[in-house]
């Protein structure tokens, strides 16, 4: 799209979701919020709702949804409808950001930092595919249910644009669907579907609908399945539940404490739905917060990301990251496979030598440096290999959870000091003192930056690594 070049390629920044909504919302005042209509529970009564999806969303007694004893004392009780947002500007002030998309839902922890507004990461993103697309997904078993499932497969393969039209249909339907909502929700059946229903079983969706015989589930004078309020909150229920109970896995973290607020953005907190039970399960001990225009809230504030990409100053990494190499082989501590001999030396390859642990703090611009010699002191190329891990256990490159994220080649010719030309090799070491390759990966943005430096011919190959990725 021409939006940046080989030559320039600052010219595109990468934001993270909920950093960007984070920004974005922090900068509203209270008329722009959508007023909290949800009535306050006391302590005791925020309750993870459960059972049978025929059940819809209820009051009744269940499990708690997180445990409120290890919640700080400052977080009980909280009731702020009517303080000043501005508050939220005060630093130190943390507070859970929820980003509800189509497909996954990103949860994650900040803090003001100072009072020039930049940003602290005190929880790496976490979450899961809790997004809309659960709604569509349950819609869909229950038309598998009603009709056979065969027929929906096939209706899916040998009709694709009926089957589009089906699922665009409850699309718009699930958008309105409210808690506050009496009259059922109408969704038209494609004639597409009726026809191929009544050709494939010799009976009308009617009959099919009737022999379902749920009081929720009609099939309307109109030509349409009619949905209950209830039966449209019985599809919502697995989704939210894995919402709220990923809000409630982070809450009851030990590392996070004091939070006041819970920013709900993205596509699928459009949601009355969603709203209103983000709000009755929390809104005793945090103050929910959804902008007006809740699903542009990342676009905005992605903007103002890039106007001021240094407003996030620390984040978590994801992942640990370092570089495989060669150590001196040592037989009580290296496995046998790994050994090697290089120039009657003995090694151990696959070392992964980390430069940053998974969840480690780092601030922006954090560097680190490491020096490497080649293995042979004439080869005509020096290949380093970046991996990452999702744990910080792994001691080799080649251990599981282990996977390779980039390479830097770095051309070592340079007249008269390589006199003769051997075959690539790809390994780098740690101990010998001869030609000395300096490795940097510089942390803390939404892009890591390699580079490898011979320090003999002063050439350097440099490359970027998403640091957003997993």
């Amino acid at each position: 799209a021409g939006i940046a070049s080989r030559e320039f390629p600052d010219q595109l920044l990468i934001a993270l979701e909920p950093e960007a909504a984070s920004i974005y919302i922090r900068k509203l005042r209270m008329h722009q919020f959508i007023p909290d209509e949800t009535p306050t529970y006391s302590r005791n009564s925020v309750r993870r709702e459960h059972g049978p999806l025929s059940s819809s969303f209820s009051n009744q007694s269940s499990p708690i949804l997180f445990d409120s004893d290890k919640l700080s004392t400052d977080q009980i009780e909280y009731n702020t409808s009517k303080q000043a947002f501005e508050v939220i500007l005060d630093r130190g002030t943390r507070y859970i950001v929820v980003d509800c998309g189509g497909g996954t839902v990103d949860v994650t922890v900040h803090e003001l930092d100072n009072k020039m507004g930049t940003l602290k990461e005190l929880y790496k993103a976490t979450g899961g595919p809790y997004g809309s697309v659960g709604v569509d997904q349950e819609f869909e078993k229950l038309m598998c249910t009603i009709f056979g499932k065969e027929v929906m497969e096939d209706f899916k393969m040998k009709r694709p644009a009926g089957y589009v039209d089906l699922m665009i249909a409850f699309e718009a339907r699930k958008r309105t669907a409210s808690p506050f909502k009496n009259n059922p929700s109408n969704i038209s059946l494609p004639f597409s579907f009726i026809d191929y229903y009544k050709k494939k079983k010799g009976s009308t969706v009617e009959s099919a609908i009737r022999r379902y015989n749920d009081p929720d589930i009609k099939w309307s004078s109109q030509g349409m399945m009619r949905l209950t309020p209830e039966a449209m909150k019985r599809l919502f229920h697995p989704t939210i539940e894995k919402i709220k109970g990923a809000i409630g896995d982070v809450l009851n973290s030990p590392d996070v404490k004091g939070i006041h607020y819970l920013f709900l953005v993205g596509g699928f907190a459009e949601s009355p739905i969603l709203q209103h039970e983000i709000r009755r399960a929390f809104s005793s001990i945090l103050k929910v917060i959804i902008p007006q225009d809740v699903s542009l809230s990342i676009l905005k504030g992605a903007v103002l990301f890039g106007l001021d990409p240094t407003i996030v100053n620390v984040r978590r990494s994801r992942l640990t990251y370092g570089v495989s190499v060669l150590n001196r082989f040592v037989s009580d501590y290296h496995i046998i496979e790994k050994k090697i001999t290089k120039d009657n030396i003995e090694w151990c390859a696959d070392i992964f030598d980390k430069f940053v642990l998974v969840d480690q703090s780092i601030g922006l611009g954090d560097t680190v440096i490491r020096k490497y010699t080649p293995a042979r002191h004439n080869q005509p190329q020096c290949i380093i290999s970046f991996y990452c891990s999702e744990s910080d256990k792994p001691l080799y490159v080649t251990d599981p959870g282990v996977r390779k994220i980039g390479t830097l080649v770095l051309d070592m010719f340079n007249d008269g000091y390589i006199q003769t030309n051997h075959h690539n090799n790809s390994s780098i070491t740690s101990k010998d003192r001869r030609r000395e390759i300096q490795t940097r990966m510089v942390f803390g943005d939404t892009e890591i930056k390699v580079s490898a430096l011979d320090m003999t011919t002063g050439k350097c190959v440099r490359a970027t690594i998403d640091f957003l990725n997993k």
